[in-house]
C-alpha cells in the first residue's frame, strides 16, 4: 500500500502492483477503483464480518442476472442470497469472475521465480498466495477461498469454447462499489491467470472509499432485474432492527 490521502469523510490509497490489503467496508460506503496506467486487475472476494461462512457467490450472482460479464447495474451476491455490493459506475463495461486467481506455477512458468526472501520488494507474487495471506488474518484458510472476481479484465470463448484474456483496462478507467451490508473485502493487484505479458505486469490501482447516496426507488442497480429486487429485499430482513 502506498501512502494514504485521507479526510474526515472520506479516504483515498493505492494499492501497489502485485500487493495484497484486506478491510471491512460498512453498509452504505462505496468504493471506487481507478486503474492508474492500464492493463490493471483487482482479484477481489467478500466475506460476511459478523458470519465469515457467507462469502461471495459467483455462480448466482451471474445466473440471477442472466450474464456472463459484470458491470453497472449488476449486484454482487453472497450464497445466502444478499448483496453484499452493487455496481453503480463503470467506465471498463467488462469484469469477469469465472477464471480464478493466478498461482506460483503460472508466474513461474511465465516470468521466472523470484521470491521474497531472494528478491523481496522486486519479487513476482500470485493471487492464490496472496488471496491466503489476508484470509489468515481471520483465522480462514484455503477451504475458505470462493471464485473470485477480477476487476478491469475481460475474457471471452472461441468456437471451441476456450476462454483467453481479450481486453484490460485503459489508464483512469474505474469502477464503484456501494456496499449494502458490512462486508469484509479481500483484494490483491497480481497479475489475471491468462495475462501473456512479456514482463510480469506491475499495475497501481487507486481506491477511495466515501459516503454514498442512499438507494432509492428508482436506483438502477434494485431495478436491473427481478432478481435484484429480491437480493435487496433479502438485505432488508437481514438488517431489520439493526439500523435505528
Amino acid at each position: 500500500m502506498s501512502t494514504n490521502e485521507s479526510s474526515l469523510s472520506d479516504y483515498s490509497t493505492v494499492l501497489a502492483p502485485g500487493t495484497h490489503w484486506s478491510l471491512v467496508v460498512r453498509k452504505g460506503i462505496q468504493m471506487t477503483l481507478t486503474d492508474l496506467e492500464g492493463g490493471a486487475n483487482v482479484g477481489m472476494l467478500f466475506y460476511n464480518p459478523q458470519f465469515m461462512s457467507e462469502k461471495y457467490n459467483a455462480p448466482d450472482t451471474l445466473k440471477c442476472q442472466h450474464t456472463f460479464k459484470l458491470t453497472r447495474g449488476h449486484c454482487l451476491y453472497s450464497d445466502m442470497g444478499r448483496v453484499f455490493a452493487s455496481i453503480t459506475d463503470d467506465t471498463f463495461g467488462w469484469h469477469e469472475t469465472v477464471c480464478g486467481n493466478s498461482h506460483a506455477h503460472h508466474i513461474e512458468s511465465r516470468w521466472g521465480e523470484r521470491n521474497y526472501q531472494t528478491h523481496r520488494n522486486k519479487w513476482l507474487q500470485n493471487g492464490f498466495d496472496a488471496f491466503l495471506v489476508e484470509l489468515g488474518k481471520y483465522r480462514l484458510n484455503k477451504q475458505d477461498l470462493a471464485a473470485n472476481l477480477n476487476l478491469f479484465s475481460a475474457v471471452s470463448a472461441d468456437n471451441e469454447g476456450n476462454l483467453e484474456l481479450s481486453r484490460q483496462s485503459q489508464a483512469r478507467d474505474s469502477v464503484t462499489l456501494r456496499f449494502e451490508m458490512d462486508t469484509l473485502v479481500l483484494m490483491h493487484s497480481c497479475p489475471h491467470p491468462m495475462n501473456t505479458a512479456e514482463s510480469y505486469p506491475r499495475k497501481p490501482v487507486r481506491i477511495k472509499l466515501e459516503k454514498a447516496d442512499p438507494v432509492s426507488s428508482d436506483d438502477y442497480c434494485l431495478n436491473f432485474c427481478d432478481e435484484n429486487r429480491r437480493g435487496f429485499q433479502n438485505n432488508a430482513l437481514y438488517h431489520l432492527g439493526m439500523e435505528p
